[in-house]
């Protein structure tokens, strides 16, 4: 029964990688910033990676990417962008177990959902590099769903944008004393 709905939507596990770095500030001990995907990686919570110095290179977690018909042309701007990008969303960890306060909810290749997500001004969304696989995989999606509309240009009605105004107001409501009135009903008074 869902056969006929398969392949109008995809999905993938894919890790972020978040690196913590020394912060410029007193108020900021540390900068926490996403900077990689892994597609298909395991489970994974604030599992550190690489440390240099007071670089650190966490794989914060692994999140479900979706992949839907409806947004491919979302994915398709992903995809043609300068460095083409998927977007790692986290938000405030209100249980107090990240050690950075935040967490992975969500990895996306929709350039629109992720300025969403950024409008809210709630959550760090930050672009980072696709890795080749991960980019085959999304334009494989593109391209078997993908109808580019021609452009169609539209007309204006059919109108006279060439008519004579002669003044301000409605000519169908007398008034004596507007003088947004138009200035034929001045001259040509009707009594009544």
């Amino acid at each position: 029964m869902s056969g006929r709905t398969d392949s109008w939507k995809r999905n993938l596990q894919v890790g972020a990688v978040v690196r913590r770095t020394p912060g410029v500030t007193r108020w900021a001990r540390h900068i926490w910033t996403p900077v990689a995907v892994i597609p298909g990686a395991p489970e994974a919570f604030w599992k550190e990676m690489v440390r240099e110095g007071e670089v650190v290179d966490y794989h914060a977690g692994t999140v479900t990417m979706d992949l839907f018909r409806a947004d491919v042309e979302a994915y398709l701007v992903s995809l043609n962008m300068t460095a083409p990008s998927v977007w790692i969303v986290l938000d405030r960890d209100q249980t107090g177990q990240s050690p950075s306060g935040w967490f992975v909810s969500a990895i996306t290749a929709s350039a629109y959902e992720a300025q969403d997500a950024l409008d809210s001004g709630e959550s760090i969304v930050e672009p980072v590099p696709i890795p080749e696989s991960l980019a085959a995989w999304i334009q494989e999606f593109i391209d078997m769903h993908y109808i580019e509309e021609p452009f169609k240009k539209r007309r204006r009605d059919k109108k006279d944008v060439d008519g004579v105004e002669d003044g301000k107001g409605d000519p169908r409501i007398r008034q004596q004393s507007d003088v947004y009135r138009a200035p034929t009903n001045i001259k040509n008074p009707k009594v009544q």
